[in-house]
């Protein structure tokens, strides 16, 4: 691996990021600074979670001046969450450079206070489109001078229908400028926005395989009215440090939340009708601990860095391989391990066999019995190991691994068979044991 001297980034920004625990650069780092930093336009395919903030960041940081008076980089971003995080990295990557200023735009802002500090000396500015298109065109934002422009979670914009406003943000932009697109996918839209508002692309792309994940994939057989059950008991019997559960539609999220909580869990929602300044308090309280779960539609699962979540329970399957990739990457980041556990019923049993198919993989097949049963039995054994039977909180459930697992093309490593078989038949019909375990607690 190469160091970030070898990339040509200079001793102060090395000092500043390994006052931060980064002393080496990631794969996307290594292929796309030394590319900007010889002022090239770059398209980047790469995950959330392998450094690319850093990889244009750097670059961008490298060439800019302090005390212009005009913004030199406009970064774009398809969410609040995002735009809130990219430039909380900006700002301490420039803390002790006094001629420099990071600003955030995005919807749920107060306008006055967003027109008052874009109104001083502002050198990059981080938004949403809506609210920076919003801004272009009240004459708030001047783009005039603009050196650098990022367009971040491309694929992402595309999705929830921001692309056209994004090229009506371009269209303001001089053409002189450097122009930086990372994207998880790379779509035929994308491509014919890269070629139609860039100079001679170089196209980077980072191998999933190389990427540092140990992630331990599971899925559980149920049927829908039985999930809320399902998630409370493996809430109970893993006790994680810090988990994201994720349901498809804001009214399910809702749901389920209230159903955590009045069970007694220090739990919190995150999704679309959350006001913008609750949303904020949410995630500094996740990222904290202070709230250790958190129950969210997809909007969570894109672009956030969060650190130390132990487990991911997907409440309904994804409908695609790139959502359930951006889910399961919210934990085994940063070489640790984690958890995904993904409940899905006979009707969804054909997403599930999509998914596997795409990731190429095998995802380990349980049921709650089984899956808690393991969990029990390897806590018993390391507790005998210790010589001591106290209740450890938060515990990893690492040792579900099997000795054999399967690497996928994403890097995220599935788990091997388990002696106990799923209770899920190929007809996707329920099997006796689990038929005759719902008449117990039926009769209880």
């Amino acid at each position: 691996m190469n160091s970030f001297t070898s990339l040509g980034v200079s001793q102060g920004l090395q000092k500043t990021l390994s006052n931060r625990g980064i002393d080496k650069p990631t794969r996307i780092q290594e292929k796309v600074i030394p590319i900007l930093l010889q002022g090239k336009d770059v398209i980047a395919k790469a995950q959330t979670g392998t450094g690319k903030t850093f990889a244009y960041a750097l670059p961008i940081l490298e060439q800019s001046k302090s005390n212009t008076g005009y913004i030199q980089t406009l970064i774009i971003t398809p969410t609040r969450e995002l735009a809130i995080q990219v430039t909380s990295e900006m700002r301490k990557m420039t803390m002790k450079n006094k001629g420099f200023s990071v600003l955030s735009v995005y919807g749920g802002k107060s306008h006055e206070e967003e027109i008052k500090e874009l109104e001083q000396n502002v050198n990059i500015v981080v938004g949403t489109p809506g609210r920076l298109l919003d801004h272009v065109k009240r004459g708030n934002l001047n783009l005039s001078q603009l050196r650098f422009l990022v367009i971040d979670e491309a694929d992402q914009l595309l999705q929830i229908g921001f692309l056209n406003k994004v090229e009506e943000i371009l269209r303001k932009t001089p053409t002189q400028r450097q122009t930086m697109l990372f994207s998880a996918t790379i779509p035929s839209e994308i491509k014919k926005l890269g070629h139609k508002y860039m100079k001679k692309p170089q196209y980077i792309e980072v191998d999933e395989a190389e990427k540092s994940t140990s992630i331990n994939q599971f899925a559980i057989f149920t049927v829908d009215r039985a999930k809320q059950d399902t998630v409370i008991q493996l809430m109970e019997e893993f006790q994680p440090g810090k988990s994201i559960v994720f349901c498809r539609t804001k009214r399910r999220v809702t749901k389920l939340y209230q159903v955590l909580k009045s069970k007694g869990f220090k739990v919190a929602e995150l999704h679309g009708d959350i006001p913008q300044e609750k949303r904020e308090v949410v995630m500094e309280q996740f990222r904290t601990g202070d709230v250790p779960m958190l129950v969210a539609t997809d909007v969570a699962s894109r672009g956030l860095d969060i650190e130390g979540v132990t487990h991911v329970f997907n409440y309904d399957i994804p409908e695609n391989t790139e959502t359930y990739i951006h889910r399961i990457g919210r934990t085994g980041r940063a070489g640790e391990s984690g958890l995904a556990y993904t409940l899905y019923s006979s009707e969804e049993r054909s997403m599930l066999i999509e998914i596997e198919a795409a990731l190429n993989t095998r995802i380990q097949k349980q049921n709650l019995g089984n899956t808690i049963s393991l969990k029990t039995n390897s806590k018993k054994k390391s507790e005998k190991r210790q010589g001591t039977k106290k209740k450890v909180s938060g515990e990893s459930h690492s040792n579900i691994k099997g000795n054999q697992r399967g690497k996928s093309k994403t890097g995220i490593k599935s788990s091997a068979p388990i002696a106990n078989k799923s209770t899920e038949k190929p007809n996707g019909k329920r099997s006796k044991t689990q038929i005759d375990s719902n008449e117990r607690k039926k009769r209880k």
